[in-house]
């Protein structure tokens, strides 16, 4: 597409957009003053249509892996790790009982 073809598609576009926003009868159709952009539609329809045609492969089932159970089972793990050194510093005097973490709970 050469230039001046771009440029007249652009023209008549822009054109075509102000007039259907600044019409005053579109209140009459039921418009109220709005474009209406298929290509908008057709993206929010496919992304509410999207959970009713998904289909669960191998990646998927990693990805949901690696981004939610593995970290948490990572994270529980560590911090079980964690309370057992401390409980353990505790059981056998390694920590005097004033310098104990949450002593009154």
């Amino acid at each position: 597409m050469s230039q001046q073809e771009k440029a007249a598609r652009r023209a008549a576009l822009r054109n075509e957009y102000w007039r259907t926003m600044t019409n005053p009868h579109n209140h009459l159709r039921g418009e109220s003053g709005g474009v209406f952009d298929t290509g908008l539609a057709r993206f929010q329809a496919m992304r509410v249509n999207h959970y009713e045609h998904f289909k669960p492969t191998g990646r998927s089932f990693k990805i949901g892996l690696f981004t939610v159970v593995i970290p948490i089972i990572v994270y529980a793990k560590m911090m079980k790790n964690e309370r057992d050194q401390r409980e353990h510093q505790y059981r056998t005097g390694q920590v005097a009982y004033a310098d104990r973490r949450f002593k009154f709970i």
